[in-house]
């Protein structure tokens, strides 16, 4: 399967960059307790040079923007080592951008418009004109250019059907589905209404736990009679999970009390142990595999940039005292 759709800036560019705020965001709290942060709107030191590729000089002013664009405003709670990763990451973005330029790639105006108005729509900020800010417009506009030449390096990139086979063969542990449960509930707030509704159900049908459901329960899934879904060991409350797992299909379970009120328990099915064919597998594992192949491309690529071009990194000029990544 060739990778024929183009991806969104953030979504293919530095895939790495996805882990790493979804650190910061679990962590902010944190970080702010326990990490002491910095300024990186620092006035003395706006307009020193923190990075030269080729003839083209970066200033402290423009990885300002960099952050800000993709973290928003709220810039002061990030992390000494969080800045740092944001500060190789800066790096990387004007690598390709060079590289883009040396091999004279351009962004029509058409699709310059295109890609504005659709961030316009989605995204920006609302009250914000984009279109007055020729600074932003630009570096966006570069972001876009960045991500045409990584577009164009990883498009013909495919995942062979031999490739899919071997990996189901690795890895078809991964593939066993546990046992799981498909329930139903009936929720209601007092202990007392939960047992007159359980005193109705005794010797029914499933039809009464229905029509009690959409008629009794407070829950959101009422108006389908009381479908929950289908789960596995883990996705529930211990003390729900140990009742419903305990039942046999088309049992009631007793009055369970919880956070939310008062519950009966209907088990609609029981699904074993399985393994899900290859077959089935097929588009889990092309995603997989097509995303490793163009990480590990991109990166390969990122490494023989740095090799081949000058540039120079002065991270004494940055705001904040840059940390080295010990994973390179």
């Amino acid at each position: 399967m060739k990778f024929l759709k183009r991806k969104s800036f953030p979504a293919i560019f530095f895939t790495s960059l996805i882990c790493l705020f979804l650190v910061i965001d679990c962590r902010k709290k944190q970080d702010s307790e326990e990490t002491p942060s910095f300024v990186i709107q620092d006035p003395e030191k706006q307009n020193l040079i923190i990075l030269k590729i080729q003839d083209s000089f970066y200033f402290n002013s423009d990885f300002e923007k960099h952050v800000r664009r993709i973290v928003g405003e709220d810039v002061d709670s990030l992390s000494l080592d969080s800045l740092s990763r944001l500060a190789d990451n800066f790096i990387e973005e004007k690598l390709f951008l060079e590289a883009a330029r040396n091999q004279e790639i351009s962004i029509s105006l058409e699709e310059q418009k295109e890609y504005l108005t659709k961030l316009l729509n989605s995204s920006w900020p609302k009250g914000k004109n984009i279109w007055k800010d020729e600074i932003e417009v630009q570096s966006l506009i570069e972001g876009l250019l960045v991500e045409k030449y990584i577009f164009n390096l990883v498009k013909d990139i495919e995942v062979k059907k031999e490739e899919i086979q071997e990996y189901y063969d690795l890895h078809k542990r991964d593939f066993l589905k546990s046992v799981r449960v498909k329930v139903s509930q009936i929720l209601v707030k007092t202990e007392e209404e939960a047992i007159e509704v359980l005193e109705k159900l005794k010797n029914t049908q499933e039809e009464t736990f229905r029509e009690l459901a959409r008629t009794k329960s407070i829950g959101a899934e009422s108006s389908k009679g009381g479908e929950v879904g289908v789960f596995e060991m883990g996705q529930l409350p211990f003390e729900i999970e140990k009742v419903v797992f305990s039942l046999k299909e088309g049992e009631i379970s007793p009055v369970v009390e919880s956070f939310y009120g008062y519950h009966i328990f209907r088990l609609d099915k029981r699904y074993e142990p399985e393994l899900v064919s290859e077959e089935d597998a097929t588009a889990e594992i092309q995603v997989k595999l097509l995303d490793q192949k163009i990480k590990n491309f991109v990166s390969k690529h990122l490494s023989e940039l740095k090799n081949q071009m000058e540039w120079s990194f002065y991270p004494e000029n940055l705001s904040f005292p840059y940390q080295r990544n010990t994973n390179d």
